[in-house]
């Protein structure tokens, strides 16, 4: 999941999907990293006196510009938050009595909700394909004294547990796995 934040003040909303605007590159490069689901947090509200007229404005061309990325704008909840005074990121906030609620169109559910937080709740963890085999992509190897060989990477299919034994490809090099860490704590 990614959460898009968008400033709605007059010019920084502009500037942010204008054709090199940080907010059009944020959205194709989430997109592009295979991230499924888009949240967009439309920040600043109180600086437009929780305008709903710009709240709609900012929708209609964030939903066009999203679709053409690849994201369907029926399952992006759209949620006017005030980042500074903290509206609408927990709980509801007052200052917007126009607002009522996002709506998420998802696998023929429905989704509704309030808040950035329920939002996020919304969105469903992705299924991770344990019972493919198991590829892990290497990022790093570290030849550390006294242990070996420490392959470093992040499990994309599969499973990975001490006493399996391993290939690398292309070398074709076999070995056992001795321990598996994530962030300097022992799995089993």
């Amino acid at each position: 999941c990614a959460i898009l934040i968008i400033a709605s003040g007059t010019g920084e909303f502009e500037a942010g999907i204008s054709k090199d605007g940080q907010t059009r590159e944020h959205a194709l490069l989430a997109f592009t990293l295979g991230v499924k689901n888009l949240i967009v947090a439309i920040n600043k509200m109180d600086t437009n006196n929780w305008s709903e007229d710009r709240y709609k404005e900012i929708i209609k061309e964030t939903s066009n510009f999203i679709k053409k990325v690849g994201y369907n704008p029926k399952a992006v909840p759209f949620v006017p938050i005030s980042g500074f005074h903290g509206d609408n990121m927990l709980t509801p906030s007052t200052n917007c009595p126009w607002y009522k609620g996002w709506v998420r169109e998802v696998k023929g559910n429905t989704l509704t909700g309030k808040t950035l937080l329920e939002a996020i709740d919304s969105i469903e963890p992705p299924k991770r394909p344990t019972e493919k085999p198991l590829r892990l992509p290497l990022q790093d190897v570290y030849k550390i004294g006294g242990i070996g060989t420490v392959p470093v990477g992040r499990i994309e299919t599969g499973i990975l547990k001490p006493g399996m034994v391993v290939t690398f490809a292309p070398s074709n090099v076999t070995t056992e796995v001795k321990s598996v860490e994530m962030h300097h704590e022992q799995l089993t």
